[in-house]
């Protein structure tokens, strides 16, 4: 499966988060060309700040797989993974992250961090940037200016 598939999904993953006020990030988790988790964010949802896309799709991932290890897995995203969700990615010894949109804010692999490729850490892992980037950014720039307009 190519990336731009994977992130079309992701994107549409994405747009669940809008109707219950959650920034629209999407994320997937995909294990040997198979998405075998697929969410959103649900922050606002849930009032659960760990509650990004990310977190919970590898959270799913390993509740199927039933490991906390995802070292075959390729974490998609459509947005730069933040230090927490990085973080997550490290502990969970993702393969490879593939990322839409950078977040130039608080990106954690590449933007403002770089934990992926960090060599003082246990783990590292491959990093796709800027799959579909424009898609990913106009998707959040849409759900910013709505919320301005309203």
């Amino acid at each position: 499966m190519e990336y731009d598939d994977l992130m079309r999904q992701a994107l549409a993953e994405a747009e669940l988060a809008i109707p219950h006020g959650d920034v629209p990030v999407g994320a997937l988790v995909v294990v040997d060309g198979e998405v075998i988790a697929s969410r959103h964010n649900e922050r606002q949802l849930t009032a659960d700040p760990t509650a990004h896309a990310e977190v919970l799709a590898m959270r799913d991932a390993c509740e199927r797989l039933g490991t906390w290890r995802l070292d075959d897995a390729t974490l998609v995203t459509t947005l730069e993974p933040c230090t927490m969700c990085a973080g997550a990615a490290l502990n969970a010894r993702i393969h490879k992250v593939v990322f839409g949109a950078p977040d130039l804010e608080a990106g954690a692999v590449g933007s403002v961090y770089n934990f992926g490729v960090d060599p003082r850490l246990r783990h590292t892992f491959e990093v796709q940037h800027n799959v579909l980037g424009d898609e990913c950014a106009q998707t959040l720039k849409s759900f910013f200016a709505g919320l301005r307009n309203s």
